[in-house]
């Protein structure tokens, strides 16, 4: 969440928001976004309703729910998906900011 923290302005300059969405309870998530300063919108999801919906993965082996990053239109469409085989597999701020410049050419 680090490298969404640092590129937050640069999702707000593509008419984007950023959600991250966490599996803890909503007390001890509320207070880790306040700690690490997070800009952006956090969801405490401990039932796991949303990521289930959206089809993250949650593999114990892996310390738990594995990494899922899309890019959600304003209609609501799924127009980038990238579901992590691990914890280290996160898509780089780059990749995700050149989807938003060619949804906003269209």
């Amino acid at each position: 969440m680090a490298q969404l923290r640092q590129d937050y302005l640069e999702f707000v300059k593509q008419d984007a928001e950023v959600i991250a969405i966490g599996p803890e309870k909503a007390e001890v998530f509320a207070n880790w976004w306040r700690e690490h300063q997070m800009p952006f919108i956090g969801l405490p999801d401990p039932d796991h309703t949303v990521s289930k919906r959206y089809g993250q993965q949650v593999k114990l082996l892996k310390l738990g729910r594995l990494p899922a990053q899309m890019v959600i239109d304003k209609r609501g469409l799924i127009r980038y998906l990238h579901y992590g085989s691990s914890m280290s597999d996160i898509v780089e701020n780059g990749e995700l900011l050149a989807k938003l410049d060619q949804l906003n050419l269209e």
